[in-house]
């Protein structure tokens, strides 16, 4: 019994988890120029996308931005987060995991208006950046995402692992070694996984962006924000089913290589 409900629960909250992208996936082969209205089977949307340079470009923009921060992120967030997971007694070590932890809980209107304000600061004192854009946005997002990627970095450190970082200093290796043999191993997937957060938070933000972009840093959702005013089109859906399909072509490749990995360490244990 208990497990059937198990498996109605589960049921339940993957249909409410998944029935929406899938009704935008079905919209998006509709021939109807209504975005939510079933109008017979079509492609003409898709080909309506390959056409529209305004938002490609806007596509193609937010995902080099979101790898740009999301790499900044991992740098800093990786380094925040080694720093006060094995840096456990250096003086305002908890000033510095609240500052670091603040925009996790800081609403996204006061933190672009705080960006905002420090990059015409800058401007005005050092002529850097020259005005908002691209690179605002990305500096932006970096700095937001580096606070996911310390306090994942930092759970993944903070178990019981320092015993082997010990243990091949005890056998002589230096501190850098231990670091690049041992801890840096330990890190990558929690370092991979902040940048995955990092890069889904910058690639959907629009807040933020909104605060520090300029017209050459036009994000894709910023353009969708501005198309909602007159009216969408099922080009949105088509676009949502071609993200959706490179998300799940990356999904499966990411399986399909740490499946490959196991087999390959269990055929090196055996």
């Amino acid at each position: 019994m208990r497990g059937r409900v198990g498996g109605w629960g589960l049921a339940l909250g993957l249909a409410f988890l998944w029935a929406p992208v899938l009704l935008l996936v079905g919209f998006a082969f509709s021939a109807d120029r209504i975005p939510f209205q079933w109008g017979g089977f079509s492609l003409r949307w898709f080909a309506a996308l390959a056409a529209n340079d305004r938002l490609i470009e806007a596509a193609w923009l937010s995902l080099r931005i979101a790898a740009g921060a999301a790499t900044l992120a991992m740098l800093i967030g990786g380094a925040a987060g080694f720093a006060l997971a094995r840096w456990g007694g250096f003086g305002g070590r908890l000033l510095l995991g609240g500052l670091i932890g603040a925009p996790l809980v800081l609403p996204e209107v006061v933190t672009g208006l705080s960006l905002l304000l420090t990059f015409v600061a800058l401007e005005a004192l050092t002529g850097w950046p020259e005005g908002r854009g691209a690179l605002t946005v990305l500096l932006a997002h970096g700095t937001l995402g580096a606070a996911y990627v310390a306090v994942v970095v930092q759970a993944r450190l903070a178990g019981g692992e320092r015993v082997l970082e010990e243990a091949a200093m005890d056998l002589g290796a230096g501190p850098f070694t231990a670091f690049r043999t041992v801890t840096l191993p330990l890190m990558v997937p929690a370092l991979a996984a902040g940048w995955l957060l990092a890069f889904t938070l910058s690639l959907d933000d629009l807040v933020v962006a909104s605060f520090v972009s300029g017209p050459q840093g036009t994000t894709l959702p910023m353009v969708l924000f501005s198309a909602l005013r007159l009216g969408l089109t099922p080009e949105v859906n088509a676009l949502g089913a071609v993200i959706l399909l490179l998300a799940g072509a990356l999904v499966g490749l990411a399986m399909l290589l740490l499946r490959a990995r196991r087999v390959e360490g269990q055929g090196e244990g055996g």
